[in-house]
């Protein structure tokens, strides 16, 4: 199996997890997965083993019966994989702005936050503050949340700015 295809795996066992569900059965995501893109049985259990050796997730036996049980850091990836915000063709006229201070001892949650704000189409606009004409769905708001992040950063919507004629032709918003 190549890194690529053990990756989209990963990524596929992990979208039918529910960060709300506390266990699943094992077989549940198989059945599903095993449908859709007819993967065998060992690649699934390698998979999982990987996520398990990651500590993305354990895997508990209860009544003689498998389940998989999301850790804290499951649960983190699966919000964070949710988080993607959807570009509309509508714009509202209202811009996104997020300013944060997130402490030098949280520095790799700090970049990861800023890889996230990126991957959701905001744009730097001055040092810890972060803008987009995309609002945040509720998933990345769980995440930041979830993360212990929220007690650092802002959110606001911003109704007007004087000129904003650069950031529009940025976002295609002309």
């Amino acid at each position: 199996m190549s890194y690529a295809r053990g990756d989209l795996l990963v990524n596929l066992i992990l979208s039918v997890l529910d960060s709300d569900v506390p266990l699943v059965p094992l077989e549940t995501p198989y059945e599903w997965l095993s449908r859709k893109r007819k993967i065998k049985r060992a690649q699934y259990r390698d998979s999982l083993k990987g996520l398990r050796s990651r500590r993305v997730l354990d895997i508990i036996k209860k009544d003689n019966t498998e389940f998989i049980k999301l850790t804290k850091k499951g649960v983190l990836k699966v919000l964070l994989a949710k988080a993607q915000i959807k570009v509309t063709d509508h714009w509202d006229r209202k811009w996104r702005v997020l300013v944060f201070d997130i402490p030098e001892d949280f520095h790799s949650v700090r970049d990861r936050f800023r890889k996230l704000l990126k991957q959701n189409h905001f744009i730097k606009l001055q040092a810890s503050v972060f803008i987009s004409p995309y609002p945040l769905n509720r998933d990345a708001v769980s995440y930041l949340q979830e993360a212990g992040l929220m007690g650092y950063i802002r959110i606001m919507k911003v109704e007007e700015m004087d000129n904003d004629k650069d950031l529009r032709r940025k976002f295609n918003l002309v």
